[in-house]
């Protein structure tokens, strides 16, 4: 038993021997009971299994090779910020709830159903102006009918020259012919002129409610603008058939539906509800509906409304109401202490806006339409510019404003810069027709914020240019401290101001 108990396990002697007598720690670290490899990383399992600790434990090289802070630039690997963004969310989380408690400690359950002022004047006139809208459509229906009578009759008169006639009588009829061209740019101008004109008078005379003036204002622009890109657009099909040696080639897609056996009310129908401001013979199409699909997404838009709906009656409309007092003394502190308070539940309504418009609303309505092409929206969060933000936050009007209005006048000359001016004072010009006519209260806000853009996207856009990371960061900061700070938030306000300066609140106090 005593030979037996002075004999070493084996394991532990082949530990032991493997130890260089040396003083190099490094050495030694790596090899002390065979647990740390020669590149210095732990053995694996297998390796360690069955054997005993060895005898030093107090020599392990911690710092055997240089190495970087993890945040510093020096570091090979990006480290990950997950935890901080989960950080950042329960921060977020707990101070709005905090807001939510101190909303009701203040004032109590602001909501009320019954309060709103709906008079049943608005809800009559709105309706009907929704119904009346879009028989401007229709008429422009009609106008290409006889557009395509007037083409088919010059591609007969075409046909005789080749075959011989009389020269002045020819010449007497392409005379009357670009004359009556006119006449149908014109046509098209006073029904389209007459779209939004109708609707803009009767909402801004007679509509009291702000809520159903913008519902009504905002159907009028959407098929103003509609009836825009279907004149336009047939123009220019018109013209190719017309001269289909002068022009470039047609899209491919449109071989599909050739002019002119688009116009017809079925294809026009089509358009006014297909979920686009740009019209086109033919458009990719889904294969059948998902019905569960649209109903999730419908669904979506009727909790997100009812959200939008009590954050701004409990927590919007208190805060604005607060900042009466300090608009008309012009304190400047308090108001943008008022601006910043508000800058959080305006952002919460317009991001729960856009998601049930753009993500909710019209994905249903493509669904519906089997309307194939559904980018609504880009990554705009992530803008590392403000030029980036506007052209990727709103699909649908950017490619109107790009075909309609900035590719033109780049075609007729004009700079790019100016061409960009441009749509941003027309932009503006809408903006100011969508939220002032409605509050009865056109002071040039919404115009002079769109037009403001303009030079923001030339500061931005050498960032936007720059390679590396950081001039992406520094430009998404930019972004969004004028969207968050200066933008919708000081609009409001002031748009809030000026209607309740001129009639008082919309809403009866609650019984």
């Amino acid at each position: 038993m005593s030979s037996s108990r002075s004999q070493p396990a084996p394991a532990t002697m082949t530990s032991m021997t493997s130890v260089p007598d040396t003083a190099d720690g490094l050495d030694a670290s790596r090899s002390i009971n065979g647990t740390i490899l020669p590149n210095g990383h732990n053995a694996p399992p297998s390796a360690t299994a069955g054997r005993t600790p060895g005898k030093y434990r107090h020599v392990a090289a911690v710092h055997w090779k240089p190495k970087t802070s993890c945040l510093s630039h020096d570091s090979e690997a990006s480290p990950s910020f997950l935890g901080f963004r989960n950080l950042m969310v329960l921060v977020l989380i707990v101070m709005n709830l905090r807001l939510v408690v101190e909303n009701f400690m203040k004032y109590g359950v602001l909501i009320c159903i019954r309060c709103h002022d709906y008079r049943r004047q608005d809800v009559i006139l709105g309706a009907i102006l929704y119904a009346l809208v879009p028989f401007h459509l229709f008429a422009a229906y009609v106008i290409e009918l006889a557009a395509v009578q007037l083409a088919k009759g010059a591609i007969g008169r075409k046909k005789r020259d080749e075959t011989g006639g009389n020269l002045q009588d020819n010449q007497r009829e392409k005379k009357a012919f670009q004359s009556t061209w006119r006449y149908i740019a014109l046509a098209h101008s006073i029904n389209a002129t007459l779209c939004l004109l109708v609707t803009t008078l009767t909402v801004f005379l007679a509509i009291h409610h702000p809520l159903i003036g913008t519902m009504c204002e905002l159907h009028a622009i959407i098929v103003w603008l509609k009836n825009s890109s279907y004149a336009f657009t047939n123009r220019d099909l018109r013209h190719a058939l017309l001269h289909p040696g002068t022009t470039t080639s047609l899209p491919e897609i449109y071989s599909g539906c050739p002019y002119p056996q688009n116009i017809t009310l079925s294809n026009l129908s089509y358009f006014w509800w297909a979920p686009t401001l740009v019209y086109q013979p033919v458009y990719p199409r889904s294969s059948n509906i998902r019905w569960i699909f649209v109903a999730k997404r419908m669904a979506e838009v009727v909790g997100l409304s009812i959200f939008i709906w009590l954050a701004s009656a409990q927590y919007a409309a208190p805060l604005l109401r607060n900042s009466l007092n300090k608009m008309a003394s012009l304190d400047i502190a308090s108001i943008i202490e008022r601006l910043m308070k508000l800058s959080t539940v305006s952002l919460i309504i317009w991001l729960a806006g856009f998601f049930a418009l753009f993500q909710s609303f019209l994905n249903a309505l493509a669904e519906i339409m089997r309307f194939g092409d559904r980018e609504f929206y880009t990554e705009w969060w992530n803008s590392p510019s403000v030029g980036t933000y506007w052209r990727t936050w709103n699909k649908p009007v950017y490619h109107f404003m790009k075909r309609h209005i900035y590719s033109p006048l780049v075609g007729r000359g004009w700079t790019p810069q100016a061409a960009s001016i441009m749509v941003f004072v027309f932009s503006g010009i809408l903006h100011e027709l969508l939220v002032g006519v409605p509050t009865h209260n056109i002071i040039g806000v919404a115009f002079v914020g769109m037009v403001v853009q303009v030079p923001l996207i030339a500061a931005t856009l050498p960032l936007e240019k720059m390679q590396g990371i950081n001039s992406k960061i520094v430009g998404n900061c930019i972004f969004w401290i004028s969207f968050c700070l200066v933008g919708q938030p000081l609009a409001a306000l002031l748009y809030f101001f000026a209607w309740q300066a001129k009639y008082g609140s919309v809403s009866k106090s609650p019984a």
